[in-house]
């Protein structure tokens, strides 16, 4: 479903995920990514919800980063993505987590019901990344004040 998020994001040339790679995160020795995926009645998934910790500094606690939410088209429009949000909120309060925050493309349709449910898109912080050769020309001057 990672590569079916890509290729609704414009963008299946990017996704380079394997399954390897993705049980090695899942269920590796020191899990760094959750999921949870919704099945039909005969255990079909058709929908996921992706996420890892983060942490406020200002709040002093944990918070969930969901990385990527999708829901296969036949599905959509079925409560299906609200359902995995509504989940991911019970799992950050029953843990004491102040915050659920995403990220998404601005063309996304999902907007209206992020806003619907009372998410608020914060205009106010501005993300970066960091990738490739910038990033590996500024590991190097972590190298480099090393020795």
């Amino acid at each position: 479903m990672v590569h079916e998020l890509a290729d609704f994001e414009r963008a299946p040339e990017a996704c380079h995920l394997t399954v390897e790679q993705l049980t090695a995160a899942l269920f590796g020795e020191r899990p760094a990514v959750f999921g949870i995926v919704a099945v039909d009645h005969d255990d079909a998934p058709y929908g996921m919800a992706l996420w890892f910790l983060n942490f406020s500094t200002w709040e002093g606690v944990h918070g969930v980063y969901l990385e990527d939410l999708y829901v296969r088209p036949d599905h959509r429009g079925t409560g299906a993505g609200a359902a995995l949000l509504a989940e991911l909120a019970h799992i950050c309060v029953e843990r004491g987590y102040q915050r659920l925050d995403w990220a998404m493309l601005d063309w996304n349709p999902a907007a209206d019901f992020y806003a619907a449910i009372g998410a608020q898109p914060q205009t106010d912080w501005v993300p970066y990344r960091l990738t490739g050769a910038a990033l590996g020309r500024l590991a190097e001057r972590a190298s480099a004040d090393r020795r």
